[in-house]
């Protein structure tokens, strides 16, 4: 019950601010575009980087827990696909092809890691909680981004060669400013670049702001969409995501990492995410399934408020 109030209700408080900011209306339209556009590309950038420059590269770069947590993420991936046949088992056009599968992957394995997965790591374990968690970022976008996007693209961008679908996808990835910045962080820190005085005042002042920001961001998103249909791929993959991705990492991770200890928990923490809102803005950019990915964001966001909560109980966090 400690874990409850000490970091569940912290966190979820600062995403119920923000959707009740936009149901009612004290920000205008852009705010949403506008707060995410801070966070994407300078808050949560400036914390990874900040903090990666100044953490041993050794403390960041674990194979052991790269392996095991991608097995969970590339597991519920494949489930996700899959599950798409069973939702659409019965109705015309059925399936959706590949594209319509690869999302409802995407949905059922790329947990909300950056927005709200860092804020509650750090909530929950300190400065010790980033470095583990900033890996199983890396983890998923190279999964859910790289091979996800990849899958759709052979659908989508027929003709193109899987070879040019794959670079334009990993291109995706890099010039993303979340991997870079994970990038950059760890190159400084190999390197043992000095960070300058105010310059790590600049870093520590604007990363501070990534946490709150990226969970009001996800109240404001969540306050503009609703539920219409889609619900049963959106109902596989909140499942998928909320019970059986952490189900996985549990019994796989103690082959690779300790779960008792904070790098364990943080990769099991992690997977018990709720559907990032990159399932809906993959869906919209390629205007497939957008109902279902939109639905499945909300719908894992609302339960996990349970199972996070309970998670945290579990793990003994206070």
């Amino acid at each position: 019950m400690q874990a409850i109030l000490n970091v569940a209700f912290p966190i979820f408080g600062v995403i119920l601010a923000g959707y009740l900011a936009g149901r009612w209306r004290i920000l205008g339209g852009e705010a949403t575009g506008a707060l995410n556009a801070f966070v994407s590309y300078f808050a949560l950038p400036v914390l990874f980087f900040g903090t990666l420059a100044r953490t041993p590269v050794q403390a960041v770069l674990d194979p052991a827990l790269m392996a095991g947590f991608g097995l969970a993420v590339v597991a519920t991936f494949v489930v996700g696909m899959i599950s798409t046949r069973l939702a659409a088992h019965g109705r015309a056009g059925a399936g959706g092809g590949l594209a319509a599968m690869s999302l409802q992957g995407i949905s059922s394995s790329w947990g909300n890691v950056g927005y709200m997965g860092v804020p509650l790591c750090l909530a929950a374990f300190g400065e010790a909680g980033l470095p583990p968690a900033m890996l199983t970022v890396i983890v998923t976008a190279v999964v859910s981004m790289v091979f996800g996007v990849m899958l759709i693209e052979l659908e989508v961008a027929a003709g193109h060669g899987p070879v040019k679908t794959f670079l334009r996808a990993a291109f995706n990835v890099a010039r993303n400013p979340l991997p870079m910045s994970i990038a950059l962080g760890i190159v400084v820190s190999a390197i043992g670049l000095p960070i300058p005085t105010p310059a790590e005042k600049w870093l520590d002042l604007l990363g501070a702001a990534a946490g709150p920001c990226a969970l009001f961001a996800i109240g404001l998103f969540l306050s503009d969409k609703s539920i219409k249909s889609g619900l049963a791929e959106a109902g596989l993959a909140t499942l998928i995501k909320l019970l059986l991705q952490p189900l996985l990492a549990i019994l796989v991770l103690p082959f690779f990492v300790d779960l008792n200890s904070v790098a364990g928990k943080v990769a099991l923490l992690m997977a018990a995410l709720p559907t990032a809102a990159n399932a809906f803005v993959l869906a919209k950019q390629f205007d497939i399934s957008v109902e279902q990915n939109t639905a499945a964001v909300l719908l894992s966001t609302g339960f996990s408020v349970i199972t996070v909560s309970a998670l945290l109980v579990w793990l003994r966090v206070s």
